[in-house]
């Protein structure tokens, strides 16, 4: 818990279409890269599961491939990856493995083959959000998340090999966190995982790998994984919404200004200049397809946040009011931008990314208030969605579109609560009624495509969160406290079958007049 930062929940900005299948997938294929030790020269990708379904509909090809090119997840030549590919004489190729429920949802193995002729393969899961796990490296079962500076160190098994490679490292005064070892067999090759309080100079890698039971000694970095580099404790660390709340009486704060403090005493960096550099992101992202729509990759969407906001003086306008109006147009832009390999913030996931900005930036300006309590209001936001993304999911190919434009809706339900003056418990309390209200949704895009019905439900998320911060600033309770409406969708999302937690084949997906020619189905 105390190793997620704010801007891994808000975050990470990224090309869309999907935080979990474009920018997880490319963060599974930077992280196999940097474990190579010369140039690739060619890569098979085996795709699991949902990736297997919905790759081409998701960009996971091209982000896949973009991770091995070494681009970073807002990079535009993502869209382009193919082509560079071809001119950098990179070879590649994609096996669709299909189903199998021992493995996590969005799972990707990497077969490289170095320009050395070396080979390396790497096993990695895209947890959502952007966020990453590596489960395998050369058929030995592994656990790193990189929330620890992270040595892989490649061994003959043999006795005082652990010792030589502990004492290599002591020398250089690092500690150690945590120290597993794997074997394939008693006698044969061993791979032990340092994690390690602070990074370890090149020197000891060298060192390391220079020592006569070791044949390789490779520094681990999980790409989006931020690691405490302030206090060592924080007085404002939480794990549950009643901490949380615990923490606003006794600091006698906001949501947001806990996270806010959080995030400062845990991670040296300007925290305000990232916080906004998301608001501009999405400020622009909320307003491009408004002004210059353009038709997505799958072609079932594009033009829509125009036609609704050119329709803003309309009777119905009038009915739902000015605020919902353009928080709605504002939510179904982000989409229209996500849907066109567009840069947003995923917020807490791709697929969702327009609720929060259509919320905040729509209300901020309703209610005349600066960028200061925009800001405010996001780090609120974030704090939600942290409890979300650790005690429940953000995932659709975990928990269904509850999942993520549910937890969107909460997280905007709070901010909203904290923009108009309401307490920390009412905040929370908006965040259960927005997830209580969204329950059972299913993910099911059509196409296998982040389109439809995505852009619908990010306004419907909106006008939920609107909803919720009403009732709760009136006083009406939620069913149920904020944490057991986490752990209850957390329940729902294991009992939604496989089709209907984002693999296209069910729900709306298999609708007869859902479009099956757009080429995006597996």
């Amino acid at each position: 818990m105390s190793q997620m930062s704010t801007f891994e929940v808000l975050g990470p900005i990224m090309i869309g279409p999907s935080s979990s299948h474009t920018a997880g997938a490319l963060r599974c294929a930077q992280t196999a890269l940097a474990l190579c030790t010369s140039a690739p020269a060619s890569v098979t990708f085996t795709l699991w599961n949902s990736f297997a379904h919905t790759y081409r509909g998701h960009g996971t090809d091209r982000a896949l491939l973009g991770g091995m090119l070494g681009f970073d997840t807002d990079d535009e030549r993502i869209r382009d990856s193919f082509q560079i590919a071809a001119e950098r004489g990179l070879a590649y190729r994609f096996d669709i493995a299909g189903d199998d429920s021992a493995l996590h949802p969005n799972t990707v193995d990497i077969a490289i083959t170095e320009d050395t002729g070396h080979t390396l393969e790497v096993r990695g899961e895209s947890l959502g959000g952007g966020r990453v796990r590596l489960s395998r490296i050369n058929g030995v079962t592994v656990d790193i998340l990189g929330e620890y500076e992270t040595v892989f160190v490649s061994h003959r098994d043999v006795p005082g090999a652990l010792a030589s490679i502990i004492a290599c490292v002591a020398d250089d005064g690092v500690n150690i966190a945590f120290m597993k070892t794997y074997r394939s067999e008693r006698g044969g090759m061993a791979y032990t995982v340092l994690e390690m309080d602070d990074a370890p100079a090149d020197a000891v890698l060298e060192k390391l790998a220079r020592l006569a039971p070791v044949t390789s000694a490779r520094r681990i970095h999980i790409p989006g994984a931020t690691r405490p580099g302030g206090q060592e404790s924080s007085p404002y660390l939480f794990a549950s919404g009643e901490q949380l709340l615990g923490l606003c009486e006794k600091h006698c704060a906001s949501i947001g200004g806990i996270m806010h403090s959080r995030e400062e005493s845990l991670f040296p960096t300007d925290c305000d200049k990232s916080m906004a550099r998301v608001l501009e992101v999405m400020r622009e992202s909320s307003t491009r397809a408004i002004e210059c729509p353009r038709s997505s990759l799958g072609g079932f969407i594009g033009g829509e946040a125009q036609r609704l906001a050119q329709a803003s003086d309309s009777d119905v306008a009038e009915l739902v009011g000015a605020p919902l109006t353009q928080a709605v147009t504002r939510a179904m832009a982000v989409l229209e931008q996500n849907a066109t390999m567009g840069v947003i913030v995923a917020a807490p996931t791709a697929g969702s990314s327009g609720v929060v900005p259509g919320c905040v930036i729509a209300a901020s300006e309703a209610l005349g208030l600066d960028d200061d309590a925009a800001q405010e209001a996001l780090w609120c936001a974030a704090a939600v969605g942290m409890l979300l993304s650790t005690n429940a999911s953000v995932a659709g190919a975990e928990g269904g579109c509850q999942a993520e434009v549910g937890s969107a809706a909460a997280m905007a339900a709070a901010a909203l609560v904290q923009l108009l003056g309401g307490s920390p418990k009412q905040a929370l309390n908006a965040a259960s009624i927005a997830l209580g209200n969204l329950l059972g949704l299913v993910c099911d895009p059509i196409g296998g495509l982040v389109e439809a019905p995505c852009q619908n439900r990010n306004a419907i998320g909106v006008a939920c969160a609107f909803t919720a911060a009403q009732l709760s600033m009136a006083g009406i309770a939620a069913s149920v406290p904020f944490d057991e409406a986490a752990e209850a969708m957390l329940r729902v999302g294991r009992m939604l079958p496989l089709e209907l937690r984002e693999t296209a084949l069910g729900g709306l997906a298999t609708c007869p007049s859902a479009c099956t020619k757009c080429g995006g189905c597996a």
